[in-house]
């Protein structure tokens, strides 16, 4: 019996049985398409900051870093009350909350200086770039503080896919994402529908095809590789979400519904095969950048933000905190608080004179931070819509350059900047060793093999490397399992009167969200203490 003919008792619907059914509905309401979208994204794990209530009495808190965590925790503790100080590194607020924009100055470690050229009106979002409908933590505040709102578009069937890699006619050729994604689909649906009404859901296939047909319907189905079952799939949602701490951690995923019970429901006849917890069709986005939510924010906590504030020292005593810095004059100072919210990254963190348990910087240790390095590439005309018609998504492409992402804002104006280069991991760390003109024109060779207007339209560019950047050498952390289990507990609980934030401190990793939750754990954390004592 086939692994993919699971024959049950009778009256029971079986795999056979399904795979006819949805084989009988044709079109685009197709099985695989169905299995994938059979739940929806869930929330994150927290909607609203904690009601820190019964006072603050008389407690200061200091605040290292006035990125999304820092300046989140700033804005709830003086609202309850807390005597509140930021100290910030860079000249800005917002962390990795950054837009390029004409004017936009940057210098990366190994010397490149680079200014921001674009038109007024275009910029990149060289740091986070798009927010899921569920991330309600991000929204609550871009709400609060009346950031406007637009779509991302994150999926588009009208964009390319260029492969170089495979073989056959559409090799090395731009193709319609719609295409391909209907004509696989269609097929899939042809040997399926032509196996069941012949009583069986063996195709007609021998050799490397059949692997390769079944490789594809454990890909797109996301069945187990041992029994090709559909047991789940972590894009239909939780029961229990992900989010900051230890608990809830990672999340619990609902199980799926009973076979009969999707037919009978008729709910699969509109779900789309682009599903994810983090990923949908269509996102949202700042209008006229990301920066716009730590602009937000910086109306209500600048006063309390010290910027240009180099952190140097952090010692702890039974009953306080001293944090040692350098000004932007090269004077030092310090300043004295009851308690420490630290959102420094871990991999700048290390490098700090730190006064701290040994168990607590063994853990520090215990995470690593991904290269990651974006290119944006401003074009005279918006010739993808004009010549190829396609407004916002991705191309998807195995060349190194990973992706180009068409903007999201601005559709049939004169000019505009995408995307041209996103890449994490060693090909990133390898790009981000050239200088900003060597990375530009890579992403322009590149392109043009996608699109023949690419080079001619190309006029200036503005690249950033997250792990060249001397406040955050990385662009988001990346735990293994072990250091998960082991290391990430450990620094979720303070170490004396230091407490850290940030997206490090999530299950929520690289996404703002992260970093508000985190702050909101942490700062629930401290007011508890402080009304104990």
């Amino acid at each position: 019996m086939s692994g993919l003919d699971a024959v049950t008792a009778s009256g029971v619907l079986t795999r056979r049985r399904f795979f006819e059914s949805l084989a009988a509905v044709g079109g685009m309401s197709l099985v695989l398409s169905g299995m994938e979208a059979l739940g929806f994204s869930q929330a994150s794990a927290t909607e609203l900051p904690p009601e820190l209530t019964g006072g603050a009495k008389n407690t200061k808190v200091v605040i290292l870093g006035a990125g999304l965590a820092g300046m989140t925790a700033a804005y709830e503790l003086s609202k309850a009350g807390y005597q509140v100080q930021v100290l910030e590194a860079r000249s800005f607020a917002g962390g990795r909350c950054q837009t390029a924009r004409k004017g936009f100055k940057h210098t990366d470690l190994i010397g490149n200086t680079q200014t921001c050229e674009f038109d007024d009106g275009h910029y990149i979002n060289h740091g986070p770039w798009r927010i899921p409908y569920h991330h309600r933590s991000t929204l609550h505040y871009t709400k609060a503080f009346g950031v406007p709102l637009e779509s991302f578009v994150n999926d588009n069937d009208a964009s390319y896919v260029y492969f170089e890699k495979g073989a056959g006619a559409l090799a090395g050729k731009p193709v319609r994402k719609g295409e391909i994604a209907a004509d696989i689909r269609g097929y899939t649906a042809e040997v399926v529908a032509k196996a069941a009404s012949q009583g069986q859901l063996d195709a007609p296939l021998s050799g490397l095809d059949r692997e390769k047909f079944i490789a594809y319907l454990v890909n797109e189905g996301r069945l187990s590789k041992s029994d090709l079952t559909y047991k789940g799939t972590e894009g239909r949602g939780f029961s229990v979400h992900p989010g900051a701490g230890v608990d809830p951690g990672p999340g619990k995923e609902l199980p799926p519904f009973a076979f009969k019970d999707v037919l009978d429901s008729n709910a699969w006849r509109v779900l789309s095969s682009v599903t994810g917890y983090e990923q949908q069709r269509t996102m949202l986005q700042p209008i006229g950048g990301m920066d716009q939510i730590a602009k937000g924010f910086e109306k209500h906590v600048g006063s309390m933000i010290r910027y240009s504030t180099v952190v140097e020292k952090i010692k702890q005593s039974p009953s306080g905190v001293t944090v040692s810095f350098k000004g932007a004059d090269g004077k030092t100072g310090e300043v004295t608080a009851d308690y420490c919210l630290c959102t420094i990254p871990l991999s700048v963190l290390k490098q700090i004179d730190l006064d701290a348990s040994a168990p607590f910087k063994a853990a520090m240790a215990g995470v690593a931070y991904a290269p990651v390095n974006k290119i944006g590439l401003q074009m005279k005309s918006r010739f993808w819509e004009e010549k190829h018609h396609i407004y916002g998504g991705h191309v998807y492409t195995d060349m190194p350059i990973n992706s180009i992402t068409l903007p999201s804002y601005g559709w049939q104006g004169q000019k505009g900047v995408l995307l041209g280069f996103y890449m994490f991991g060693g090909e990133a760390a390898r790009i981000s060793a050239k200088s900003p003109a060597d990375r530009a024109a890579y992403a322009v060779a590149a392109g043009q093999k996608v699109f023949p207007e690419y080079a001619e339209n190309y006029e200036n560019a503005f690249s950033f490397c997250w792990h060249l950047a001397e406040h955050n050498l990385g662009g988001w952390a990346e735990w293994s399992p072990t250091g998960r289990k082991e290391a990430y507990p450990v620094l979720c609980e303070p170490d004396g009167r230091l407490y850290l934030a940030g997206e490090h401190m999530s299950y929520l990793g690289g996404w703002q969200a992260g970093a508000i939750e985190s702050a909101w754990q942490q700062i629930a954390k401290i007011h508890a203490r402080v009304q104990q004592a």
